[in-house]
């Protein structure tokens, strides 16, 4: 069947086909910090909080970095489905070259990350162990970058499959390499959470070193033409036209990570207990998005390839049936959770200070599914577009403004007004929750306006 004669059922089949191996992938790339979490946490409460801080702003200087790499989905969506393979080999090429640049900016920010840590007044001890987290990293980036181009070309083109197995080669190395850095072995020392990190380099280094020989060896990948055609000098035109997307959409990751990592520095003035409670109601609410970000990337990459064909009925129907998908297992998730929330959290820890901190936040897990399932689906299905300007401004003042203000307001309670049950955390996973709602819908609305305009320009020119 043709995408042109599918109906939505079709659609849905085909953005489920599509986003089961990204899902497992992804689950794949979480369990490494379920394990790091789980696992830290049978060292010290300390190397636990340490790992919690060091965490959050490593995701949040990766994750800006690598939405800026992410303007290579759409735009090789849209080639793959215009049917343009020659030209895919050169973004991807000028995509190796912003990748080294990024590099070099996020390298610096994880070797001095003190501006950040010192918004935890944390201990000197919990402070230390974090910087010697992030130094580690460091040496990482490099290799977690490049591997990040190679998803996003498979993703783009339809064949998640090869970086779901790699993922998950990682986690198999990764369970024993912890084990052997936190807790020492064969003469090396006991490294606490500082150990996750080395684990972490070694098994994002090989994932790179394997995917490069994959594509250099698969046939394939020939017609992409990314090896065999010659050594390719950075475009500054091409470089530009990947930042206006990348820069919108890197802040637009950025926001909506930072929200979670300024939550950790502030929950981190709270104490120890406080910052290792939410961390792991965080780590396992980062698990539970990781099924609606499986479907948003699928049906941004076939939104792509739509828009890409010049189908614009097809990329709408499409997108539609994404986000119905997304919200349907999300709501069926949360309650799923609400019912288990107790032997969720004594999985991650035994530990009943932190169990009895961590418990009064799942409900805040439960009850956001749905919005955080809208939001995620609708941005990638307006980045297919090539949409991301007004959508950044959209994250910017919900997550910083009403979710961080709110939750500041709630949770520190500096006013002395603040209802007991929103003191410490869940004041701030309430004012979280209340900006992916309006995120949520706000986008939403920006969507359908969208592809209304695009239709109607379709319609006059056609």
């Amino acid at each position: 069947m043709t995408l042109q004669a599918a109906h939505p059922p079709t659609f849905t089949r085909r953005i489920a086909d599509l986003a089961w191996p990204i899902l497992i992938g992804q689950l794949a790339v979480i369990a490494n910090g379920v394990i790091d979490t789980a696992m830290t946490s049978r060292f010290s409460a300390t190397d636990l909080a340490a790992l919690a801080v060091g965490a959050s702003i490593y995701i949040s200087i990766f994750v800006g970095l690598n939405g800026v790499l992410a303007a290579l989905a759409p735009v090789i969506g849209q080639l793959y489905g215009a049917q343009r393979h020659a030209a895919i080999g050169a973004e991807v090429k000028q995509g190796v070259w912003l990748s080294l640049f990024l590099t070099l900016a996020g390298c610096l920010a994880l070797l001095f990350p003190q501006p950040l840590l010192s918004l935890a007044h944390a201990s000197p001890a919990l402070t230390e162990k974090a910087s010697l987290y992030l130094r580690i990293l460091a040496l990482a980036l490099p290799a977690t970058l490049g591997f990040r181009i190679y998803a996003s070309l498979n993703t783009a083109v339809g064949r998640p499959k090869m970086v779901m197995a790699l993922q998950i080669g990682a986690l198999a190395l990764k369970v024993p390499l912890n084990a052997l850095f936190i807790f020492g072995g064969f003469g090396l020392p006991a490294l606490g959470g500082p150990g996750c990190a080395v684990a972490t380099g070694v098994t994002v280094w090989i994932m790179f070193l394997v995917s490069g020989v994959i594509v250099r060896t698969n046939p394939s990948y020939r017609a992409f033409g990314v090896f065999g055609t010659g050594f390719v000098k950075p475009s500054w035109a091409a470089q530009r036209e990947l930042l206006k997307l990348g820069i919108p959409m890197g802040l637009s990751y950025l926001i909506e990570v930072t929200a979670f990592t300024f939550m950790a520095l502030f929950i981190a003035r709270l104490g120890d207990v406080a910052v290792a409670g939410h961390q792991v109601t965080a780590n396992f609410g980062t698990v539970l998005y990781m099924i609606p970000l499986a479907i948003a990337n699928a049906t941004g990459t076939l939104v792509a390839q739509a828009i890409g064909a010049r189908d614009f009925d097809t990329a709408r129907r499409i997108g539609h049936s994404g986000i119905r998908l997304a919200a349907v297992v999300s709501v069926t998730m949360g309650c799923l959770v609400w019912l288990g929330r107790g032997a969720i959290v004594r999985a991650y820890t035994p530990n009943e200070a932190i169990i009895a901190a961590a418990l009064p936040l799942y409900v805040f897990i439960a009850f956001y599914q749905l919005f955080d399932a809208i939001q995620v689906t609708t941005a990638f299905v307006l980045r297919a577009y090539k949409v991301v300007v007004v959508p950044t401004l959209m994250y910017a003042v919900a997550l910083w403004g009403v979710g961080l203000g709110s939750g500041y307001l709630l949770g520190l309670n500096p006013f002395g007004n603040s209802p007991r049950a929103l003191q410490g955390p869940s004041g701030f996973w309430m004012g979280n929750s209340v900006a992916l709602a309006l995120v949520g819908a706000g986008l939403f609305w920006y969507l359908r306006r969208v592809q209304r305009e695009v239709q109607k320009t379709e319609n006059a020119t056609g």
